[in-house]
């Protein structure tokens, strides 16, 4: 009999959080935390982490784990999720996350060691700015583009050497794969109306300034942290990076944060919507809340 595993997906600013807590408090269960950047030690305002309030005593895996240097990727975020899953004594709840990273731990997703592991063969990607070996990968494997952030400068060279090294492209290489769920997983997707959701993510990015996002980021530089760093290529921090060589104004970098986070969220859902059999419901509607928490529930009680 298959495990069952919670999954608490959507876009960003899309109350998933409040939302696997209100679960996990009902199945006595815990959240295994998707975010590629709450696992980064220091990173806490611009990746939005759930504080110890907000966890209202909800034990969380997988954050404040690692230091902002060390590389983090689907495939880590697989053995370990999997291991918790696998081994742990709670009710399994996976909140947040990027797609690929969901997927990864899901289903029956195989990593070649050498595409994960392995530095590019070719040292002219090395050379190619961000923007650069994104247009390039425009080229040579859109749809693969799709599932990545122009600014994953290790994801966008891993699949274009993944090309180079193999003929083929990435997105065609996970196609021959089964695609099948090793877990009985139900996917809970919390949406609203689109103009809410950016309303949502422009407020929220608004806050993070009063909360010190800046000094944030100044801080972890003065701690000889960079913007090369795995830690710092997310959302909220690799904006900053043009502030700080005095080519931007902290105005302009709000602007950026808040376009690069809707265009993200636009593609969160996207992706989900193509690639996993998500529940949808509005999370600011209550009633649809408590129509979804019945369905979880009643799912959760299924042998």
């Amino acid at each position: 009999m298959k495990k069952k595993v919670l999954v608490i997906a959507g876009p960003t600013a899309s109350g998933k959080t409040s939302f696997s807590i209100r679960l996990a408090k009902k199945l006595h269960g815990e959240v295994i935390s998707g975010d590629s950047i709450q696992v980064y030690r220091g990173l806490d305002i611009g990746s939005s982490k759930v504080t110890e309030e907000e966890k209202q005593g909800v034990v969380h895996h997988l954050i404040d784990i690692l230091d902002p240097k060390e590389p983090y990727s689907s495939f880590d975020f697989q053995r370990m999720a999997r291991e918790l899953i696998d081994h742990g004594d709670f009710f399994p709840i996976i909140a947040g996350g990027t797609g690929l990273y969901l997927k990864a731990c899901l289903y029956d997703y195989a990593f070649e060691k050498e595409d994960e592991k392995l530095p590019p063969a070719d040292p002219e990607l090395e050379s190619l700015s961000n923007e650069e070996l994104w247009d390039l990968l425009l080229k040579t494997d859109p749809e693969q583009a799709q599932k990545l952030h122009p600014n994953n400068r290790r994801r966008v060279m891993r699949t274009l050497t993944i090309a180079r090294r193999t003929g083929r492209k990435q997105s065609e290489l996970e196609k021959l794969q089964d695609h099948e769920m090793i877990y009985d997983a139900f996917i809970a997707g919390c949406t609203m109306e689109r103009s809410v959701l950016y309303e949502r993510i422009n407020a929220r990015v608004e806050q993070m300034f009063e909360n010190g996002l800046c000094e944030e980021v100044k801080g972890l530089l003065d701690s000889d942290v960079t913007f090369d760093d795995p830690g710092m290529r997310g959302i909220g921090y690799q904006e900053f990076r043009e502030y700080f060589l005095g080519n931007r104004t902290l105005d302009e970098v709000k602007e950026e944060i808040c376009r690069n986070s809707r265009h993200y969220a636009k593609r969160q859902y996207t992706w989900l919507n193509h690639q996993m059999p998500v529940h949808w419901f509005n999370v600011l509607e209550e009633a649809d809340c408590q129509r979804m928490e019945e369905e979880i529930l009643s799912w959760a009680k299924e042998n």
